[in-house]
């Protein structure tokens, strides 16, 4: 399905792995020109490189910077003051104790997940507003409905992203822009894959059999039964950034393979 986004512009924050470069690699391949951002420069030059070597007709642009930086958030709004997507996918993770979450990782994930999302949608979003066209979208987790308590400090910000997706969605009303959440189930990042490759080192399984035994044993409420590829995400990603999805407002998207068991 073509997605009617040819010659758009694209910001993806932390783009050079996993759901960020996935997501990156499906816009370019609608046409669109997709800026891409991490905190290593060599890491987002090949980034560049890959996706115009496969996408030719786009033009890929490196934007590295540590979007918690202020400085270094102000200076990729002067290099780039407008985008016609942005998609607030960087963020971080890590299983935790709650009793070992004390107030600087609260606030370090509160400002890592939640409030550089903040910060570039209320720089680019007005920009939308006025043009009467735009995407923004933030990628949460199915965490941010259904808290697992193995990362407290984790699914708090999640959530938040939530309410934020809709309270800014009210200031799109009448208009062509939309503000919407992605939550993600578990996703075969480059990370997980190196996980579950360690958990059985030694044992005579493909990928897919390791894959299929960690499910079973470690997440059985998954219908799927096995992890969302990012490519999955990436693709649901620029239906939502196409004009097809313009109804989606404010909206959490699920793509989370059966893992949240309500009917909301």
């Amino acid at each position: 399905m073509e997605m009617g986004l040819n010659h758009k512009t694209a910001l993806v924050t932390g783009s050079t792995k996993g759901i960020g470069k996935a997501i990156a690699m499906e816009l370019a391949k609608e046409g669109v020109h997709v800026l891409i951002n991490g905190r290593n420069e060599d890491e987002v030059e090949r980034t560049v490189h890959e996706i115009k070597s496969n996408y030719p007709a786009t033009s890929p642009q490196p934007a590295a910077a540590d979007m918690v930086d202020i400085e270094q958030r102000e200076a990729l709004f002067l290099k780039y003051p407008h985008v016609d997507l942005l998609v607030n996918n960087m963020g971080m993770y890590e299983i935790m104790q709650y009793e070992d979450v004390v107030d600087e990782v609260w606030e370090k994930y509160f400002r890592t997940n939640v409030l550089a999302a903040n910060a570039l949608s209320k720089f680019y979003l007005p920009q939308m507003l006025k043009n009467n066209d735009g995407r923004v979208i933030f990628i949460a987790s199915e965490e941010a409905l259904m808290p697992s308590g193995q990362m407290p400090q984790y699914a708090m910000t999640k959530s938040m992203l939530l309410s934020l997706s809709k309270n800014l969605s009210k200031l799109t009303i009448g208009s062509e822009v939309t503000v919407n959440t992605i939550l993600p189930g578990p996703t075969l990042s480059e990370n997980v894959q190196q996980i579950i490759e360690g958990i059985y080192p030694n044992e005579d399984l493909t990928f897919s059999e390791k894959e299929k035994r960690f499910m079973k044993t470690n997440l059985p409420q998954s219908e799927i039964q096995r992890f969302i590829k990012p490519s999955e995400i990436g693709r649901l990603a620029a239906f939502i950034c196409s004009p097809y999805a313009s109804a989606f407002k404010g909206s959490p998207i699920r793509m989370d393979g059966g893992m949240i068991p309500t009917i909301f």
